[in-house]
């Protein structure tokens, strides 16, 4: 059983990962009597966080935005300074802090004025961060795709795809996962009836979010991560390819990002690359340059480009060693 306090901070944290809760769902979460909920709740407004009640069907509590921040958490300059900051880190700039910086700007947001949303967004507008590789995306829609899938709000969008063809698609929004150097959408598509991953620097125009949808068991048992790297890896791609390295899966693990090819283990000294590529010439180049023995499965395509690659490279090197030994023969004794 929780202490009085303790419950206090369970109840406070669940009020902020979603933005309504039924009471007699709130109440069994935390295992409490519906009575010891509401006068938990007093409790919070007594203490100056916004909780907002509502009757009916659909009734339950809502922790809602107020005319000041939560006491004993930030003033206006320091909600300000750290919104910033979050909406910086989001950019990748630190890595391993972009997923948790966004959670903690949804839930910063969530709770803070509107009248700091205007200061916000001045400063935004003001500082102008120095260009850095690779697509950019805006922290504001980073935030409100995090809030969908809080939410379990439909989302509609328009698509470009990596041929640039573009479509409209509605989806079921199931998380924001970043890679190291882009952000991605995982969300269901009802229109096909599968799990789909979206670059979120291709989503174009303005987000419009619909009704909450019923929440289904997400891929790869909640692994997100590790579905957006199976479908970076394998999915996108014309040309498919299985090679056995002839080194452990760890080391290999390494020097290949789960984003570039699924490693699974054979035995202790070999280890089954899955790649993909929409050309097979990249993955040649790709292989050569792992500098490990090698054995491709398939597709026997790229067997043949390797021989053809060999058979380049042993030209280049004959044709270098004729100027050299044309000079031997030239040099001998005066």
């Amino acid at each position: 059983m929780l202490t009085a306090s303790s419950r206090l901070l369970r109840l406070l944290s669940l009020l902020q990962t979603r933005r309504h809760w039924a009471g007699a769902e709130l109440a069994e979460r935390l295992e409490i009597h519906p009575r010891t909920l509401r006068r938990d709740i007093d409790r919070l407004r007594e203490l100056g966080y916004p909780v907002h009640a509502s009757s009916g069907v659909a009734g339950g509590y809502a922790f809602r935005p107020g005319h000041a921040l939560p006491p004993l958490l930030l003033d206006d300059e320091e909600a300000l300074a750290t919104a910033i900051a979050l909406r910086t880190a989001t950019a990748g700039a630190v890595t391993g802090i972009e997923e948790a910086s966004l959670r903690a700007l949804v839930k910063l947001e969530q709770v803070m004025p509107s009248r700091l949303h205007r200061r916000i967004d001045a400063l935004r507008s003001a500082i102008v961060p120095l260009d850095r590789a690779g697509p950019v995306v805006d922290a504001a829609q980073l935030a409100q795709l995090a809030a969908a899938c809080r939410e379990q709000l439909r989302l509609s969008f328009d698509y470009a795809d990596s041929q640039g063809r573009a479509s409209a698609r509605t989806v079921e929004p199931q998380g924001v996962v970043h890679t190291g150097q882009r952000w991605y959408l995982v969300a269901w598509d009802p229109a096909r009836q599968d799990w789909r991953t979206f670059r979120i620097d291709r989503i174009a125009g303005t987000l419009a979010t619909g009704g909450h949808f019923a929440p289904r068991p997400a891929p790869e048992g909640g692994d997100l991560r590790a579905y957006v790297s199976r479908s970076l890896a394998v999915n996108p791609y014309s040309e498919q390819a299985r090679v056995v390295l002839h080194a452990p899966r760890a080391a290999m693990a390494r020097r290949i990002p789960p984003s570039a090819g699924l490693l699974e283990e054979i035995d202790a000294k070999r280890c089954l690359l899955q790649c993909g590529a929409n050309a097979l010439d990249s993955l040649v180049y790709w292989l050569m340059a792992l500098d490990v023995d090698y054995e491709v499965l398939e597709p026997a395509a790229l067997k043949q480009r390797l021989r053809v690659a060999s058979e380049r490279l042993a030209r280049c090197l004959a044709a270098g060693e004729k100027p050299r030994k044309k000079n031997r023969k030239m040099a001998g004794p005066a």
